[in-house]
């Protein structure tokens, strides 16, 4: 009796967890858990993840049987930057992003450092989804009409707007130049120096000495990210269907390779080959605009499905989503489900069944997988909830019933 007692006095103290995530296949790919277990969630920070947290100690338990529980998806290359005036390609963050399980976003130089603190005052610092940039080495930024002019990539002008906001700006962005030189790779290179941040480029046009071997092995650094690595527009397949040998060296140098969906940027005739070589990207992003949304992309999920179908398991697609991006862009915070870390979730269902699956060219392929977001939480707060696991049924809801009468 004494025991009951006791047991009754423990479970009568306030609940330890504002939300208790229960009976969910966690994912975890820093920690190596790949697993059922529970996750505890109090004052929007991870306060437990272990098999079995009693459902008396949360005020609130959500049953997460059949469905995957990740942390929070990071899409490091994406178009958020929505300039004043009409015009431009970029997207809404928080209209695209929680419902795919995208808790962060980085926008991919959309701005440069003229340009970005308009950028953060009214996009960065007002949006519900974290949102980080890479720097745009061409002052304007991207879109302008400026982006082969050498007199906008100003280093040290990029690497002062980098120091003045050190918990947003992750690295510099090289995009879209058409050369004939490496301006914007050295300009963008020489900002990651100054800075000891990472360089992501999207190459731009190629030439017979701006070549992807001459970009991988000599003008890139280790860390340094290469987008768009299945566009094969830079010859990243070469004409005898075989991958660039360039591609490989520079992933032996220490090069990140990103996938940068776009809506010209992956390409079935790339990646299957790629695959069949056993080279896989090491980071999955939408470079969502309002070009790519509607296309071949759709969305995160949907990148992350076809990876799946293209052979990838489950857990290596979850960690190009999560951990590896977060050490790509140095924020070690993120991407993982620690105890105290900002409680960013993504419940993930895997649906089976016949699927078709676009490229951006157009081209299906099928696959027997496909990837759903069911539920996302943002600093412990659910932010999206497909099928309304953490709502009460209506039978039961204390309405507030209001009359509009006059």
């Amino acid at each position: 009796m004494a025991l009951l007692v006791l047991a009754g006095a423990l479970h009568a103290q306030p609940p330890q967890y504002d939300l208790l995530l229960k009976g969910g296949h966690v994912i975890d790919p820093k920690n190596g858990i790949d697993r059922i277990m529970d996750v505890g969630i109090s004052g929007g920070k991870i306060a437990k993840v272990a098999q079995s947290i009693d459902s008396r100690d949360a005020k609130q338990t959500i049953s997460m049987s059949g469905l995957y529980v990740t942390p929070g998806l990071i899409d490091i290359h994406a178009h958020v930057y929505l300039w004043k005036e009409p015009g431009g390609e970029a997207a809404q963050a928080d209209a695209h992003s929680f419902r795919s399980g995208v808790t962060t976003m980085v926008d991919a130089g959309s701005s440069g450092w003229r340009t970005f603190p308009d950028f953060r005052a009214r996009i960065i610092d007002r949006s519900k989804t974290r949102i980080l940039a890479f720097l745009n080495i061409v002052g304007a930024g991207m879109g302008t009409g400026k982006e082969d002019d050498p007199a906008e990539m100003d280093a040290r002008a990029a690497a002062k707007t980098a120091g003045e906001n050190p918990g947003v700006i992750v690295g510099f962005k090289s995009a879209h130049y058409a050369g004939p030189g490496w301006e914007s790779v050295d300009g963008a290179v020489k900002a990651g120096e100054l800075t000891g941040l990472p360089v992501m480029v999207d190459f731009g046009r190629v030439n017979a000495a701006r070549n992807l071997n001459a970009l991988l092995l000599d003008k890139l650094r280790p860390g340094d990210i290469y987008t768009h690595c299945f566009s094969g527009h830079r010859e990243e397949l070469l004409d005898s269907g075989r991958l660039n040998p360039a591609m490989e060296a520079g992933r032996k140098r220490g090069i990140i390779f990103d996938i940068g969906h776009g809506a010209g940027s992956f390409y079935w005739y790339v990646a299957v080959p790629a695959y069949a070589e056993h080279f896989y990207p090491d980071s999955i992003s939408t470079d969502l605009h309002i070009n790519s949304m509607n296309a071949g992309m759709k969305d995160m999920n949907n990148i992350m499905s076809k990876l799946l179908n293209l052979g990838s398991s489950l857990q290596d697609v979850i960690r190009m989503s999560t951990w590896n991006p977060a050490k790509e862009i140095k924020r070690p915070l993120l991407g993982n489900l620690d105890a105290g870390a900002e409680a960013d979730i993504a419940v993930l269902r895997v649906d089976r069944g016949n699927f078709g699956f676009v490229d951006s060219a157009g081209a299906r392929k099928s696959g027997n997988q496909s990837i759903v977001c069911e539920m996302t939480l943002r600093a412990g707060k659910v932010v999206w909830d497909l099928n309304g696991r953490a709502s009460q049924d209506w039978k039961t809801f204390p309405y507030q019933k209001q009359s509009w009468k006059k």
